[in-house]
């Protein structure tokens, strides 16, 4: 079993470093602009098309004054991807930015970690430093998703568990209480998705911890899961970073400038 894993931008907004990285004074080094950009993910195999992830709703990234630069839904129309065909729906994470157009997907089993639903489903979720990163309303679609059944949880901290034929999940926590990353099995070999646990290469490279972080420990030791899986050759792909757009070959026809294939890539060689 393998696919083809496609890495898909659909948004993107210009801040600054100081926005970005967490304490970035203490490094020494002068403020300068950067870019963040917005993905979701997509594998496709022969069988099945697994969704990682499903971007922000046109409301909530307006709310945060976030450049939308394609719909998902009309990204997926391009990509050729019926939303009904997606049999499985992985949430690394609940922060609105991954789980804004899971309304679309009535039939998906969604995947994600117990302690991230949880966390976002109790009381500490309405603490503003956390509220600010999500929508109530999006919550309200995983507690009805729970309610019929199509949750599947995963979750032993640390343990690669099975999301789908040819998928794994791994929970590392850190940005968000049960934040995932997600191994893909594609022709050349495993690609990791390493969505917010990885928003910036430069988090792995230079040890610099993103501004938003539930438990600091926690995403020191993804970095370093992380590391150790791009050091045995796997891709990694950051979860923001615009420079994934040029890591790996673009796709052409209706999805020329919307995403890249990350199975054709090579691997993200990085240091620490």
């Amino acid at each position: 079993m393998s696919y083809d894993v496609i890495a898909v931008r659909y948004g993107t907004r210009q801040t600054h470093k100081s926005d970005v990285f967490l304490h970035y004074d203490i490094y020494g080094e002068p403020d300068q602009p950067t870019a963040m950009d917005y993905f979701f993910w997509a594998a496709r195999g022969q069988e099945r098309t697994v969704l990682i992830d499903c971007g922000f709703s046109q409301r909530g990234g307006a709310r945060r004054n976030r450049t939308t630069l394609c719909p998902p839904a009309e990204a997926l129309s391009r990509l050729g991807i019926d939303p009904g065909s997606v049999t499985h729906l992985i949430v690394t994470h609940a922060h609105y930015d991954h789980i804004g157009n899971l309304a679309a997907f009535p039939s998906s089993e969604i995947v994600m970690s117990r302690r991230e639903y949880d966390f976002w489903t109790g009381p500490m979720a309405s603490r503003p430093l956390f509220a600010t990163s999500a929508e109530d309303d999006e919550i309200a679609i995983l507690r009805q998703a729970r309610t019929e059944q199509r949750i599947t949880f995963a979750g032993e901290r640390g343990v690669r568990q099975p999301a789908a034929p040819g998928i794994d999940v791994l929970e590392v926590g850190g940005h968000t209480p049960g934040q995932l990353i997600v191994l893909v099995a594609a022709a050349g070999g495993e690609v990791v998705l390493a969505s917010d646990a990885l928003h910036y290469y430069e988090e792995m490279e230079r040890d610099r911890p993103f501004t938003h972080v539930a438990d600091l420990p926690q995403m020191y030791a993804g970095f370093e899961t992380l590391r150790e899986l791009a050091a045995s050759g796997r891709p990694v792909v950051a979860g923001h970073d615009p420079d994934v757009m040029r890591r790996y070959p673009a796709l052409d026809g209706d999805a020329t400038g919307l995403a890249v294939s990350v199975a054709a890539g090579a691997a993200s060689g990085v240091t620490r």
